[in-house]
C-alpha cells in the first residue's frame, strides 16, 4: 500500500490545529493573569445553558397528539432526572435514560400497537388474537 502523503499532511494539520486550540487558553490565561471575570462567568452558566439546548434539541420533535403523546420521552427523561438526583453521576443518568428509551420506543411501542420493530424485532402474537 502506498504512502499518502496528503492523507499524513491532512491528520498533521488537524491534530496541529486541535492541539494549538487546546493550548491557547493557557497560554493567553497563563498563572501571570487573573482570569477575567467574564470568562469565569461563561465558565459557570454555560454548563447549565449547553444541557438546556441540548433537552431542548432532543425533545422538539415530540408529538404530543401521535400514538405514543410523548410517554417514551417523559418516561426516559423522569428516569434521567430521578436517577441523576438520587446517585448524582451524569454518565449513569444518561447510559439509563438512553437505554430506557430505547426499550420503551422500540419493544413497548412495537408490541402495544402491532408494528414492525426499526431494529428487527417482531411484535408477538396476543393470546387469543386472531391470525391475518
Amino acid at each position: 500500500m502506498p504512502f499518502d502523503v496528503h492523507g499524513a499532511l491532512l491528520v498533521a494539520v488537524v491534530a496541529g490545529v486541535t492541539a494549538l486550540i487546546r493550548f491557547l487558553p493557557f497560554v493567553v490565561f497563563g498563572g501571570w493573569r487573573p482570569t477575567p471575570k467574564f470568562v469565569v462567568y461563561l465558565a459557570g452558566v454555560l454548563p447549565c445553558a449547553i444541557m438546556a439546548m441540548l433537552v431542548v434539541y432532543c425533545l422538539r420533535g415530540v408529538d404530543l397528539l401521535g400514538p405514543t403523546h410523548g410517554l417514551p420521552e417523559l418516561l426516559a427523561g423522569a428516569a434521567v432526572v430521578g436517577l441523576h438526583l438520587w446517585k448524582k453521576n451524569t454518565l449513569l443518568s444518561i447510559a439509563v435514560g438512553t437505554a430506557l428509551y430505547m426499550v420503551l420506543v422500540q419493544a413497548v411501542y412495537c408490541v402495544i400497537f402491532q408494528k414492525p420493530s426499526p431494529l428487527g424485532l417482531r411484535p408477538q402474537a396476543r393470546v387469543g388474537a386472531q391470525p391475518p
